[in-house]
């Protein structure tokens, strides 16, 4: 191995045969940020999901709903159904003849309550927000003013337009489960018989409030953040390339200063 080359003049050694190549160093570097954002950007591509399908009640909460109904149903003479439409098209419907069953129209049920929610998700580039609208239909021999009543009370179990707009197939099923207490309360039938074995299960917790600005945007806040450390790794490079530039400078200019004053003293 060759000893790295020397000024004639000054005797220091040249920063470029002395270490190794600044391109080469550079090239190093942008390798390993683009190592580093990389992921940051595939993360914002493919998590930056913008679907506006409105999800269907699952499985299990259709199959937990319909044994309620279907006793509060037998109990109180009233049949109790749901309905869940994405902005015009119906996604789901059931009742306690079954899941997959609506009550409307239906010769068994000649008294019936229904809910219905209209649940309408736009893109994140729409300047309207997700929406929803909640409400309750029923036999020709109740009035609206009762059918009212009714849909006010669901506020009360949490079951606003925001519940329906986070979670639509819980918010359905939930809400036509407690039809049966709002209609007794209301006077449409008489409150429904307590069971008479085991204590009675404790509601279920709501769930957590969902943000629109998570779900519907958070691959691009992951890449946002991705490109600010990509900034910040660029400055910090910036900063150590130029000390090292002037660390290897300042020992070859008190090199050449040293030699041109024995210059000075030998003339």
């Amino acid at each position: 191995m060759s000893a790295p080359e020397r000024s004639p003049t000054t005797g220091a050694v040249s920063p470029v045969s002395g270490g190794k190549s600044p391109r080469r160093q550079q090239a190093k570097t942008w390798l390993v940020i683009a190592a580093l954002v990389a992921p940051c950007v595939l993360i914002g591509i493919f998590n930056g999901s913008d679907s506006t399908d409105v999800p269907a009640p699952a499985a299990d909460e259709r199959a937990d709903t319909v044994p309620l109904l279907t006793a509060a149903a037998d109990s109180q003479g009233v049949c109790y159904g749901w309905r869940l439409y994405d902005y015009s098209t119906q996604i789901d419907a059931g009742s306690n003849l079954g899941d997959r069953v609506p009550v409307g129209d239906d010769e068994r049920c000649p008294r019936w309550l229904e809910v219905s929610a209209v649940v309408r998700y736009t893109s994140s580039s729409s300047e309207s927000s997700d929406s929803a609208t909640v409400s309750v239909s029923g036999s020709a021999d109740i009035d609206p003013a009762d059918l009212w009543t009714v849909v006010r009370g669901l506020d009360r179990f949490g079951l606003d337009s925001d519940a329906f707009v986070d979670d639509p197939g819980w918010a359905i099923t939930r809400a036509a489960t407690v039809l049966p207490l709002l209609a007794a309360e209301a006077g449409l039938a008489e409150p429904v018989d307590p069971p008479t074995a085991g204590p009675a299960a404790a509601p279920s917790p709501l769930p957590a409030a969902g943000n629109d600005l998570w779900r519907d945007r958070s691959g691009w806040l992951l890449a946002t953040v991705g490109l600010f450390l990509f900034a910040a790794l660029l400055i910090t490079v910036g900063v150590v390339q130029r000390r090292r530039q002037l660390r290897v400078a300042a020992p070859a200019q008190r090199a050449g200063a040293g030699a041109a004053g024995r210059t000075r003293e030998t003339a």
